[in-house]
């Protein structure tokens, strides 16, 4: 079968860059970082999705893709035409430029950590007992020096339980921290950790004071007792309502294709409900995680988890039962080793139904008979675990034209030593001399809209009082919506006190009903962005999270808010640039970014492993239907739902009841 433009990456296809690479240096071991395919270009693949919607040929578009690999310590960049197996270009990028961690180095970089001399020199200062040992979290090296070239990776140092694996190091962490050069592998130093309320309390690191782990491992915790929770099975005995070709879903008037890769995770792409154009393109593209402790080095502690690590190839497999519930479809995410071997990551990303409670209801009090009808939803889930942290993104459809962007913050909080007595106001002691500091979570979100074709417009209506005591409203009462419209690239504040909504309207396409252009709502509740000074390298780095909204023109290959590389950057090189006011955004082909931002104060409750905390953004219909396009679902019934009633009696047997619940009440 032949590949469509947009299918995930082959291993054969990741074998040919590979190949290619590695015959252009011969006499040289290219460490690969990562590889990929690109995305089609859209003008091409417009055409392409046409020509497949009318049955004809569609246009031949070559297959490209992309490897990012060192030789030596010169960062390359090359793009290659899959399809006719050649070299488009190789680019040696500038000293500074550096790409994503080395996925195989970070074991590495654990062993180097504790096993190099001079760090076991420090850690036999501690003179642990038997039962503990040392263990290391390697951490990306975020800037502080405008001069510093190198891939630099430090290493946060930890205490745990040696007789167990699932030991919680992160409620004993360590006074110092190894520096290595992330690509020699060579020593450059030991920072010596703060544990006081400011940066001039270090201690040498000295003869460990015995306290006890935090554990969350339930074969560590000591809870004797489990709370006895009874099986909730989600069954579908006449099977799903979805079906899957490859890539391309269909749900419930829903058609998309959900695509899983190495940077961003999963990409849904040509978005249609009931035939319809909604989103071309559907991404995260980046998240960034800054910490508010104030203490040097902890001000390096800034990952971008997408640029600097990559979602998909830290994705979980994920397990039945488990992340998802009922009949789940899996598919799999694939990367490419240090030393170009493919390597398949099964049950990355899981797609399922699931119930979320009633879609509407109206009960006519005149005659108690009921209309209702449960909404169905139709979830695309990828969990990454980027070192301590686990983030759960799930794209959820529903049957009212509606697309859900909710995410999930679990796992454990990045902690660090502090002194007995000692309490700061930028952390919480979750433990004993164990801070957790606070922190942000920064996500941007790239939505590429379609909205009855690619010419769209954004704008924004807040809305507001009318004049008092005036004719239109004598006895001042009124409000109403006043419209702006985004002309230029840029952003837009937020205003929650004008109830300022931003959508995406078709200026070309006029509602039949409401006489106004169709359109989407984003609906986005106002959060603090990013809480570092302007002038600090925190936000320099991360432009898209000084603001929750930004509309660009659209051009090929600007995914990433952040930029194309962020590891170690000195600036944002992607919205920065972009949104700069220059170029026209209006009724026409454009990107809004949407910046989903939550300021973590950790709480004692979020350890030793933290709930999730979730947050989300609505993409939901407005005046895109001429009424309620979810009419055609049947009606809820006992008959289908098979629900039971619930007996005190514990001898008594459960009765089903199978009326309808739309069922007319006997007079």
């Amino acid at each position: 079968m032949a590949i469509h433009p947009f299918d995930q990456i082959t291993d054969d296809e990741l074998r040919i860059i590979v190949k290619l690479v590695k015959d252009s240096y011969p006499n040289d071991k290219p460490l690969f970082a990562q590889v990929d395919r690109l995305d089609p270009p859209k003008k091409a693949m417009i055409q392409y999705l046409d020509a497949e919607k009318q049955g004809v040929a569609p246009p031949v578009i070559p297959r490209r893709g992309y490897a990012y690999f060192y030789i030596g310590e010169a960062f390359h960049k090359v793009l290659v035409n899959m399809t006719f197996k050649h070299i488009i270009c190789d680019e040696t990028l500038p000293d500074g430029v550096i790409g994503p961690m080395v996925v195989d180095d970070v074991a590495l970089f654990e062993e180097l950590s504790v096993n190099h001399p001079i760090c076991k020199a420090e850690i036999e200062k501690l003179c642990l007992p038997d039962n503990i040992h040392v263990v290391c979290d390697p951490w990306i090296y975020g800037t502080d020096d405008p001069n510093e070239k190198r891939l630099l990776i430090q290493c946060y140092m930890y205490l745990a339980n040696k007789n167990h694996s699932e030991s919680n190091h992160y409620s004993l962490p360590l006074k110092f921290s190894p520096v290595f050069n992330g690509i020699t592998k060579e020593f450059v130093r030991i920072d010596y950790l703060p544990s006081g309320a400011d940066e001039f309390v270090v201690n040498e690191t000295t003869k460990w004071d015995e306290f006890p782990l935090v554990e969350y491992h339930p074969d560590l915790t000591g809870i004797t007792k489990v709370r006895e929770v009874k099986p909730l099975i989600i069954s579908q005995p006449e099977g799903v309502s979805f079906t899957v070709d490859k890539h391309k879903i269909e749900w419930q008037d829903w058609t998309f294709y959900v695509v899983p890769n190495a940077r961003e995770g999963a990409v849904i792409y040509d978005i249609h409900f009931k035939g319809r154009s909604v989103i071309y393109r559907l991404s995260m593209s980046e998240m960034t995680v800054p910490y508010g402790d104030p203490r040097g080095p902890f001000h390096r502690k800034q990952a971008f988890d997408l640029g600097d690590c990559g979602f998909g190839v830290n994705g979980n497999v994920l397990g039945l039962g488990c992340e998802c519930l009922g009949v789940i479809k899996y598919l799999d995410n694939r990367r490419v080793t240090a030393t170009g071997e493919v390597e398949v990551i099964p049950n990355t990303v899981c797609l399922h139904e699931q119930d979320a409670g009633i879609l509407y209801k109206h009960v006519n009090y005149r005659t108690g008979h009921k209309v209702v009808a449960r909404r169905r939803e139709f979830v695309v889930q990828i969990i990454a675990t980027v070192a301590n942290y686990e983030y759960a993104v799930q794209y959820i459809f529903d049957q009212v034209g509606e697309i859900k962007i909710s995410v999930r913050a679990t796992g454990i909080l990045s902690t660090m030593p502090i002194d007995r007595d000692v309490d700061v106001n930028y952390g919480t002691l979750v433990g004993p001399r164990v801070m957790a500091a606070y922190h942000q979570h920064l996500l941007s979100f790239r939505i590429d809209p379609a909205i009855d074709g690619h010419n769209n417009t954004v704008v924004y209506d807040d809305v507001l009082r009318m004049e008092e005591n005036t004719k239109l409203n004598p006895y001042n009462v009124g409000f109403y919506t006043e419209r702006h419209y985004v002309e230029k690239s840029g952003f837009i504040e937020q205003s929650p006190f004008t109830n300022r909504a931003y959508k995406i309207i078709n200026e070309n396409v006029i509602n039949p009903t409401s006489k106004k252009p169709v359109g989407y709502k984003v609906v986005m509740p106002a959060r603090q962005m990013i809480m570092a000074s302007p002038e600090s390298f925190n936000t320099k780095r991360a432009k898209f999270a000084t603001e929750q909204i930004w509309v660009t023109k659209y051009e090929d290959d600007r995914l990433y808010a952040a930029g194309e590389f962020t590891n170690q950057s000195h600036d944002d090189t992607g919205l920065a640039q972009w949104a700069d006011g220059t170029e026209n955004v209006r009724n026409t082909d454009n990107i809004v970014w949407c910046t989903l931002g939550f300021t973590h104060v950790p709480k004692p409750e979020d350890f030793p492993v933290m709930p999730v905390e979730m947050h989300e953004i609505g993409i939901t219909p407005f005046g895109f239907f001429e009424k309620n396009p979810a009419l055609d679902l049947p009606q809820a019934s006992n008959a289908t739902n098979k629900s039971v009633l619930f007996e005190e009696n514990e001898k008594s047997k459960l009765s089903t009841t199978q009326s309808s619940c739309c069922k007319k009440p006997s007079l």
